[in-house]
């Protein structure tokens, strides 16, 4: 049995954090690792939650196998139909990680697609970067490209995105949009910040438009781009630090923000005026210091588009081992 691989660290971390980052699961299920007293550090038997270690100085064990510092890796891959993100198959059907090179790290796909989606699933041994990239806080965008049987109408798009119940809750999209026809088919864009098992999948069989093929073309700030099915490529230095921007909510690209900061800066506009709003005000003020009603409506023309809506409550991410799509 290979030993569990951690990622370095220049400080001391929780240890249940460290177990996650070695990619042996959540940090909730390193908890479990700890309190059953697999776990050991400089060969003592450690049960508390919270305690610190520096694996650069100190010794960490999980049933009785140690974690060793190793770099962490991240690798861009395109899924092809029929291939599973899990990390064992007791039937032997093809996996995901099976398209990369051997490797002592335990890889992991973030977030799934089912055995018949195709497209960008990230790969890494990073098990913190996984755990909030797959977590419905962080928002995380993913698009999809579906062909769909029929031609649905604006008003089913518009269903979609205002959302449907399901066992789990409620799914939407944020967006969704018509590219273009294909014979008796449509091929849709659509944008999801969650993933629920088969979500898209179900979505479009209840407003009647059975999905025939689904790829997913990008998540956050990766691309698909010209990648071929089956084939991988490591990430870029400035790719891994975009991630990393995206969940600590720093990304921008462009125009695009992550939801976080563009909030944040909505609700600092929406406290004041635009310039031009104010100067308009100040136009139609009278001599005796009272505003014309056509000034008050310009003003509230100008600023009540920049009033920030409430967040939608997040639901619970998708349970270990359910397809996200």
């Amino acid at each position: 049995m290979e030993p569990h691989q951690a990622t370095p660290t220049a400080h001391p971390e929780r240890l249940q954090k460290l177990l996650a980052a070695a990619g042996l699961g959540s940090r909730r299920h390193c908890e479990e690792y700890i309190l059953a007293g697999r776990v050991t550090v400089d060969g003592q038997v450690v049960t508390q939650l919270g305690v610190k270690v520096d694996p650069a100085r100190q010794q960490v064990a999980v049933d009785g196998q140690r974690l060793r510092i190793q770099k962490k890796v991240y690798y861009l891959v395109n899924k092809p139909a029929g291939y599973l993100c899990t990390t064992a198959d007791p039937a032997g059907r093809p996996r995901v990680i099976d398209l990369l090179p051997p490797s002592e790290a335990r890889l992991f796909t973030v977030g799934r697609l089912d055995e018949n989606t195709e497209g960008l699933l990230l790969v890494t041994n990073d098990g913190e970067l996984a755990h909030r990239l797959a977590h419905p806080r962080y928002q995380v965008e993913r698009v999809y490209r579906a062909l769909v049987a029929g031609v649905p109408t604006l008003d089913v798009l518009k269903e979609l995105e205002r959302g449907l119940h399901f066992a789990e809750g409620k799914f939407r999209v944020r967006r969704a949009r018509i590219l273009k026809t294909k014979g008796r088919g449509t091929i849709l864009e659509l944008v999801l910040t969650e993933g629920q098992n088969r979500e898209v999948r179900r979505l479009l069989a209840r407003v009647g438009h059975k999905v025939m093929a689904l790829k997913r073309i990008a998540f956050g700030p990766l691309k698909l781009a010209d990648l071929a099915p089956g084939a991988f490529r490591p990430l870029r230095r400035e790719e891994i630090a975009e991630l990393h921007d995206f969940v600590a909510g720093k990304f921008v690209a462009g125009k695009h923000r992550s939801r976080r900061v563009a909030g944040r800066s909505s609700s600092r506009a929406a406290a004041k005026p635009k310039d031009g709003a104010r100067k308009q005000g100040a136009r139609n003020t009278d001599r005796r210091g009272t505003v014309s009603s056509r000034s008050t409506s310009a003003t509230r023309r100008a600023t009540s588009g920049m009033q920030r809506r409430p967040a939608r409550r997040a639901s619970k991410p998708s349970p270990e081992g359910n397809p996200t799509d």
